[in-house]
């Protein structure tokens, strides 16, 4: 059987979620020392102990709960009396820190002109990984996008056949128009995507909502988008633009207020 590390390693090489539960406690008669771990994966297996029976089922649970909110747990269990609802009868105490092993969120840069090819450069340097989809090939290329992770080019209203797209990823459209909005934008309202962004004036939007109205998409799944995108910013370069729009993402991702830091 692998190692823990062995599995850690090949998680960050592939991008895989998990839990890792460590024995961080122990005092009196308990099942595993200090140090002891289990890696949890999403799909349910998992590598290692932290002690066995009722323990180890808690402690399952709180790992996937982990896994699904993000969110690290300081578990304390008693082993001493069942009937009080206690994982065992060793008679001491235990505590288990549970700490989600997450990838780095995918964003993905829709339309690889100027401004796409910024902020590509941009969220890779903030530590995304990052993916390019552009219906023209030529367009999506290491040569002609540097930087980016993987290179999709498809359809927009393809994409979703070839990227997983969860709770955390981010959908970043700088195309070329809001026809090209209008035809491909339906499936990504769909997804369970954090955040979908689409460049371009109150105008162009205005033009894009008319569009996906007409074709019955409701106004609650039109309201997912964020469009213009950005903060204000006076940004006229790709370069700043690219800012702009970065500085959105972290702020909503982050429950910032975008407010100037001397108010």
């Amino acid at each position: 059987m692998k190692s823990i590390y062995q599995a850690l390693a090949e998680l960050e090489k592939n991008n895989e979620t998990a839990a890792l539960c460590t024995v961080t406690s122990s005092e009196g008669s308990t099942p595993r020392h200090v140090g002891s771990k289990m890696l949890v994966y999403s799909n349910g297996h998992f590598i290692g102990t932290v002690g066995g029976g009722d323990l180890e089922h808690r402690v399952l649970d709180e790992a996937w709960m982990s896994i699904s909110d993000g969110q690290p747990r300081k578990l304390h269990y008693n082993m001493a009396d069942p009937s009080r609802g206690d994982p065992g009868v060793c008679g001491g105490q235990v505590e288990v820190f549970v700490e989600p092993i997450l990838p780095a969120p995918l964003l993905v840069v829709i339309g690889a002109g100027h401004v796409g090819k910024a902020v590509v450069h941009l969220a890779k340097w903030l530590g995304y990984r990052v993916a390019v989809s552009d219906d023209r090939a030529e367009f999506c290329t290491p040569e002609s996008t540097p930087e980016a992770d993987a290179y999709y080019p498809v359809t927009m209203d393809e994409l979703p056949k070839h990227i997983k797209i969860d709770k955390r990823t981010v959908l970043i459209l700088t195309t070329r128009g809001s026809a090209v909005d209008a035809a491909g934008l339906a499936p990504l309202l769909d997804s369970a995507a954090a955040y979908i962004g689409i460049i371009g004036s109150k105008r162009r939007w205005a033009t894009t909502v008319k569009a996906l109205k007409k074709k019955g998409i409701s106004a609650e799944k039109i309201a997912k988008v964020h469009s213009p995108i950005g903060l204000e910013l006076q940004a006229e370069t790709p370069e700043e633009i690219a800012v702009s729009i970065m500085s959105e993402i972290l702020m909503l991702r982050d429950k910032g207020t975008g407010k100037s830091m001397k108010e």
